[in-house]
């Protein structure tokens, strides 16, 4: 009789905890995105206000931009949120994705030790001061990764007119291997730090050297204020138009993946876009210095 009575009460706790979780369960979508949204703290304000309006959790891979690209051309994820927008707009003539939305922007920065050995503080030409940094041989950390930043390094580099380097760069990401072109400034040798990590790892290690590198102005502001242990490093070069820096979401196509949970992408995308969220991103700030600025919305209050 004991036993029919727990039986009875395990299957009673089953339905009234079992559809709940079920629900809950299949209300999940996925989303590729950089690490730079995930380690600026943006997603901590953004995600919970989404699930709480429309009861979908987001999962979200950070990783490079490269590689989130990759995971929607795969079809790993229904969505990914990402900052090349040339490598956007082809992944989209490819027909991987089903359209694009621009949410947001910030900017890179230059940063490197208060010494500044390379003397590129207060430069107003970005490109000028990665060519003076190469040519003092001062030591400069790149995240080698295939990223967002990564890319936006490369073109910097190439704009110089310095002698460059090509590597084949691999890097492991999610258990997988994956071979890339990249360059480096031939003069620079083993003082150039490839090191294929995201971008908070690379701060850190640029610190531990004390060397320059290319950074997201969010994540740096993150690991400066928002940590405890702060970041001693410095901004040295910004505000060059050539280091803004806009983020896209790009829901992916049913057409060439049909099982993606389309309609909760399609829902989140034009979320982001929306009154309540581009308020959300202006206002987002780290000890009180704004973080990201709206482009859908860009007088969002």
């Amino acid at each position: 009789m004991k036993r029919r009575l727990t039986w009875m009460m395990l299957v009673l706790l089953g339905l009234w905890v079992g559809p709940g979780l079920a629900g809950a369960a299949e209300k999940v979508l996925k989303m590729s995105t950089t690490t730079s949204t995930e380690n600026s703290g943006l997603l901590d304000v953004l995600l919970p206000a989404f699930t709480e309006e429309t009861g979908i959790l987001v999962k979200v891979f950070a990783k490079g931009t490269g590689a989130a690209i990759r995971d929607g051309m795969d079809g790993n994820v229904d969505i990914i949120f990402v900052h090349a927008k040339e490598r956007e707009e082809a992944f989209l003539a490819e027909g991987y994705g089903a359209y694009r939305l621009a949410v947001m922007h910030n900017d890179f920065v230059i940063v490197g030790p208060r010494a500044d050995p390379a003397q590129i503080r207060g430069m107003g030409d970005a490109v000028m001061a990665l060519k003076k940094i190469a040519e003092s041989k001062a030591a400069f950390v790149s995240r080698g990764d295939d990223s967002g930043t990564h890319t936006k390094e490369l073109a910097l580099w190439k704009a110089t007119g310095l002698p460059l380097k090509t590597d084949a760069m691999t890097i492991i990401k999610d258990g997988k291997k994956h071979t890339f072109s990249s360059v480096r400034p031939a003069g620079l040798g083993e003082r150039y730090l490839s090191i294929g990590q995201g971008m908070g790892k690379t701060l850190t290690y640029a610190e531990e050297k004390q060397t320059y590198t290319l950074a997201d102005r969010g994540t740096y502001l993150k690991y400066k204020y928002g940590r405890e242990q702060g970041l001693d490093l410095e901004i040295l070069r910004e505000g060059d138009p050539r280091l803004f820096n806009p983020y896209g979401i790009i829901p992916i196509s049913p057409k060439k993946h049909p099982h993606v949970r389309f309609q909760w992408a399609d829902l989140f995308a034009k979320w982001l876009v929306s009154t309540k969220a581009q308020g959300l991103i202006a206002h987002y700030k780290i000890e009180g210095r704004p973080v990201f600025f709206p482009d859908a919305l860009p007088k969002a209050k």
